[in-house]
């Protein structure tokens, strides 16, 4: 089993982050690399949970989302192609005082067969490094989908030049 454990700073809130996470609407390789639409199926969406199907490059899995205690987003990997066990991601969103969001994330990966097995040992020696790029993709693609991470108040207009 290998675990990895991520870390990115953004200027998004941590509601604009959450609801990125949570969008499983068609385009969300958009946000999220691993997540193509060819493999994205919602089984189930709730307001504060969802069983969703998603992967790419010949890797699926099939995740039960929580997000009943914000700012957590427990993710429990229910099936896949190559995870087991206890696979899994978890994200913590924190309000810094700088007012900018501190996103932490803890990927477990428990491979089933061989070649999870395999590909969690990899996981292992370079996952930080690897995840860590697609996670700071996602920060600044969520950013960019928010106009910036803009805090402003959504009901005030804003000025275009």
């Amino acid at each position: 089993m290998t675990t990895i454990h991520l870390h990115q700073t953004t200027i998004a809130t941590p509601e604009q982050f959450l609801a990125g996470l949570t969008d499983f609407g068609p385009g969300r390789g958009e946000l999220f690399g691993n997540s193509t639409d060819k493999y994205l199926e919602v089984h189930h969406e709730g307001p504060h949970d969802a069983d969703v199907t998603e992967g790419s490059n010949g890797i699926w899995e099939r995740l039960h989302y929580d997000w009943t205690d914000p700012p957590r987003v427990l993710m429990t990997t229910t099936d896949s192609n190559l995870w087991g066990g206890a696979s899994g991601h978890t994200y913590t969103l924190t309000e810094l005082p700088t007012g900018k969001t501190d996103v932490d994330v803890v990927v477990v990966r428990d491979g089933k067969n061989v070649r999870g097995r395999l590909l969690a040992v990899v996981l292992g020696v370079f996952g930080t490094r690897i995840l860590g790029k697609e996670l700071e993709k996602s920060v600044h693609a969520i950013e960019a989908h928010n106009d910036g991470g803009s805090r402003e108040d959504p009901q005030t207009p804003k000025q275009r030049g």
